[in-house]
């Protein structure tokens, strides 16, 4: 018996159900409810036995699918039962909470000190001044517009980053922009082009081009100006932002089915119906870096002289200090550049692209804000960064590495309601936010989630303001590396001039090469402006000038 053990379950409810079907013949009807239940159960475990798919079905009837309900509620129980504060990923319960309190505008204080382990490798800290100062107005702007605009826009430093109707509903939509409209931030469309639901709430539109030109496509789904121009004419978009790569998936494309594509997503990609829609991973009106620069003149041209920059996250660092070239090659600069972390996104993803492809935005702030610098052009370009940016601590530590502004998707989808529940790319959000179900998506109040959206970020800001006061400072603006102390191990920790140094003004293009900087030159050396490729490598060791004399030390952020 002991042997077949694993078949009792199915055993007992196939006796059950024969017993309650007799005893409702023999006695009386009211065992048919009995037999109601044992009866479905009795055909599950029969049909678990003949079919093929699962293994625990065929050796375990009918008591094998508690196992396959528990692993489907597994993430919930974690959640609300078993994780503390700070263990759930990728956001943190507290992390969550507090998006929650700012955007509700309740209590945001907590008690009895922190719950970060302040010793632990990784913790970052804030060194403040013993002159603090009170700031009172915490609407921080950045100007955004390079000489070649005629049409600079004054940002706010934290907005909302990229993310498209399709991937969220029309309501969230609403709610972002109402949101953006009241707070007066800016409100990135994403790939999926603007929709009426970004209209309608009236708020700052960054509009996003990527591979699939969505909403400024030919029917071959090639660029086309004419449309460009047309949409870029409206007021309510104040900036351009060409789309390289993101940090949830850097340098994939991706298809949405035809049968997922509603009339809604049709008008706002400017795509056909009933046709998988296509994006590709590269762009096809450019494919060099000069090409690049050249696209971002004619955006810059179409739209009437508005802000034209583009967003990527970090990858082969060879290649954008040959976009760095080519900028100087041509003369053509962005008005701005937006550094995406591998930390992203919203975005679902291979699961090797989330975990392994991609710079993390903390270094690859620090990189493009050193090659700008390197090449003497920093102050001509503003930097943007995303990547899990969700307090003022994170957009201080942010701007303090070379930001000028920073972006936020998932924070706001946490002000609307998000419970970070994992299933954006199942059209079953459990609150409406990441789904196109028009009964679900009717969860979301959008008056009251743009409240909260505007509520956060004013919060936000506002506990800038404090940290920034904090340290002494007059402007979050004035943050610097020095402002900030990083624990590597142990009792060992780096100021953060040394961990995320400034490196010289105009430092590649001097022709006297600083020893400590070698990685750079040669990388530099490497890029081109006229291609991405590699250029051809030798056989054998790479002759790098540290390889040549190995006494160098290297600074972290050239590594």
């Amino acid at each position: 018996m002991i042997k077949y053990q694993r078949y009792c379950v199915f055993l007992l409810v196939t006796l059950a159900a024969v017993a309650a079907s007799i005893a409702a013949v023999v006695h009386s009807p009211w065992w048919l409810v009995a037999a109601a239940v044992f009866l479905p159960l009795t055909l599950l475990g029969i049909f678990d036995l003949v079919q093929r798919k699962h293994a625990i079905l065929r050796n375990y009837p009918v008591i094998g699918h508690v196992r396959f309900l528990m692993e489907s509620i597994r993430p919930e129980i974690r959640q609300y039962m078993i994780e503390g504060d700070q263990d759930e990923v990728p956001f943190s319960r507290q992390a969550r909470g507090l998006v929650y309190q700012r955007a509700k505008g309740v209590e945001d204080k907590r008690p009895f000190g922190t719950i970060e382990n302040v010793y632990g490798a990784g913790y970052a800290w804030l060194t403040h001044s013993a002159n603090p100062t009170h700031l009172t107005d915490f609407d921080f702007r950045v100007r955004i517009g390079g000489s070649a605009c005629r049409q600079p826009y004054d940002a706010s430093l934290y907005n909302i980053s990229a993310m498209s109707f399709g991937a969220l509903s029309g309501n969230a939509i609403s709610a972002l922009n109402r949101g953006a409209k009241k707070g007066g931030f800016a409100h990135d469309t994403g790939e999926g082009g603007i929709s009426r639901y970004h209209r309608e709430g009236g708020g700052d539109l960054i509009y996003q081009v990527a591979s699939g030109y969505f909403g400024c496509r030919n029917d071959d789904g090639s660029f086309s100006e004419e449309k460009f121009a047309e949409i870029s004419a409206d007021p309510q978009i104040k900036m351009i932002e060409i789309k390289l790569s993101q940090g949830a998936k850097p340098g994939h494309g991706g298809m949405l089915p035809a049968s997922k594509i509603s009339p809604e997503i049709a008008e706002a990609r400017g795509i056909p119906m009933g046709v998988d829609c296509i994006s590709p991973p590269a762009h096809s009106t450019f494919s060099t870096p000069i090409g690049l620069m050249q696209f971002i003149a004619k955006l810059r041209e179409l739209s009437g002289g508005k802000p034209v920059g583009f967003k990527l996250c970090i990858g082969h660092r060879r290649e954008f200090l040959g976009m760095v070239k080519a900028m100087l090659a041509t003369g053509i600069k962005p008005d701005f550049i937006v550094i995406d972390g591998a930390e992203g996104g919203t975005g679902a993803a291979p699961v090797e692209f989330a975990n392994r492809v991609g710079m993390p935005m903390l270094e690859g702030l620090t990189f493009v804000h050193n090659a700008l610098r390197g090449a003497g052009i920093r102050n001509e370009i503003r930097l943007g960064a995303a990547g899990k940016i969700v307090s003022a601590f994170d957009i201080a530590r942010a701007l303090a590495l070379g930001a000028d502004w920073c972006n936020s998707g998932r924070g706001f989808m946490f002000a609307v309601g998000c419970i970070q529940a994992q299933a954006c790319h199942t059209n079953k959000c459990p609150v409406g936010i990441a789904t196109q179900d028009p009964a679900r998506q009717r969860a979301i109040d959008v008056g009251d989630k743009s409240d909260r959206v505007a509520r956060f970020h004013r919060n936000t800001m506002r506990a800038l303001s404090e940290i920034a006061g904090s340290a002494g400072l007059t402007d979050p603006r004035d943050f610097m590396p020095y402002h900030f102390m990083f624990r590597q191990s142990g009792n060992d920790f780096l100021d953060g001039n040394e961990a995320y140094p400034y490196l010289p003004e105009g430092f590649l293009l001097s022709g006297e090469e600083i020893p400590e900087l070698s990685d750079w030159y040669d990388r530099w050396d490497r890029a081109s402006a006229e291609t991405f490729a590699p250029p051809e490598i030798p056989f054998g060791p790479f002759a790098s000038r540290r390889r040549q004399n190995p006494v160098l030390k290297t600074v972290q952020s050239g590594r």
